[in-house]
């Protein structure tokens, strides 16, 4: 094949293809405008007996209403008398922390972790947001005065230290049932494990401060206040990379404490709980001094996160303690502290422990948590 003939095969070609699209794209607009005018006959002759139905009856026009007013599935027809209505609270969120008062089976207090504190006064049959207005809305710990119903202490900033949580800007303290709000310091403490009140004076109270979840901190440890939080003295310190977990009073004798320490660390991508500054203390002379209690029945350190409560006889005090395995677990001391034994060594109660850790005692009975 000669130069000339190749070229005009291939000018012969071009054309031909030319003219194939060509013809697909008139093909394609003449099937679009053909489309319309069928499904208008379609419609006009769906139309002619909905037409021929026009002249019904009244009342057979009224069923024929009802019949359209039916849901569309058949499963939605035993729900057409429902509606939904909101029993809120709308925004609370997880929570770690409630409290009520002796007495008085109508109010409660709880508080969410990312939605501020809430009050009810029915019940807990519903709830009123009494926090919008502070500084935070992440609550670590509430604590109601056995003595002065309309004193409550807040720590903010949770404590079960997940990666992401939001912190807190100390301390606040209300003196008309949570109408108003005070904060009262320990604005650095940023994640508040547990705070108490004596419960024979509102002005006394001991926080829980596990500090900076992200980083180390100073303003960490066990807190007390004698003047109804206008000064703060730090009364349990290990280093700034431990901090206060949990704090709690003997029932029946105030200047006679427990609290735990914690070591920890949280990170965006990783968790690192416990350490050599974790451990469990005792103080007889109201948050004075300390004792470190070890070793009479505790499992080796070092220990992890840990849960403290005194029950309701005094003698009986339980710890959940974070330890290397198959050590962890609730330990029980029957002489206030001195001794102790392992009585539930399940997993089960301990797995998680940065998450969930927490002992609480029955008030009236000290076989029951």
């Amino acid at each position: 094949m000669g130069p000339q003939l190749f070229r005009r095969s291939v000018i012969i070609a071009a054309q031909v293809i030319s003219v194939a699209i060509l013809f697909t794209v008139f093909s394609a607009f003449l099937l679009a405008q053909t489309k319309p005018e069928r499904q208008s006959k379609a419609a006009k002759a769906a139309e002619a007996p909905q037409s021929a139905q026009g002249a019904q009856t009244p009342a057979a026009a009224s069923a024929k209403s009802d019949d359209e007013d039916e849901p569309a599935k058949p499963e939605e027809k035993a729900f057409k008398g429902m509606k939904y209505r909101m029993i809120g609270p709308f925004r609370g969120g997880r929570s770690l922390t409630a409290a009520g008062i002796p007495g008085d089976p109508t109010t409660y207090y709880f508080g969410a972790t990312g939605g501020g504190v809430w009050k009810s006064t029915d019940g807990a049959m519903t709830w009123s947001s009494v926090f919008d207005k502070e500084g935070t809305s992440a609550i670590g710990s509430i604590a109601v005065s056995a003595s002065n119903h309309n004193v409550l202490y807040v720590g903010t900033g949770e404590a079960c230290i997940r990666g992401n949580i939001s912190h807190g800007d100390g301390v606040y303290k209300t003196l008309d049932g949570g109408k108003t709000w005070k904060n009262v310091g320990l604005h650095d403490s940023r994640a508040i494990g547990k705070v108490i009140v004596n419960p024979m004076n509102p002005d006394i109270a001991f926080v829980a401060a596990l500090g900076h979840p992200y980083g180390p901190n100073t303003e960490r440890g066990i807190f007390r206040t004698s003047d109804g939080g206008k000064t703060w003295e730090k009364v349990l310190y290990k280093d700034e990379n431990t901090g206060g977990i949990d704090v709690a009073f003997d029932p029946h004798n105030p200047n006679i404490l427990f609290a735990a320490l914690w070591q920890a660390r949280r990170t965006s991508w990783s968790m690192a709980s416990g350490g050599p500054g974790s451990g469990l203390y005792r103080s007889n002379d109201g948050g004075t001094t300390w004792k470190h209690l070890e070793e009479h029945g505790l499992p080796k350190g070092p220990y992890g996160k840990i849960g403290v409560a005194v029950a309701a006889n005094s003698d009986r005090v339980y710890a959940l303690i974070e330890a290397h395995n198959p050590d962890g677990g609730l330990y029980r001391s029957d002489d206030g502290g001195e001794s102790w034994q392992s009585v539930n060594p399940s997993h089960s109660l301990w797995q998680r422990p940065w998450y969930y850790m927490h002992v609480i005692a029955d008030p009236r009975d000290e076989n029951v948590l």
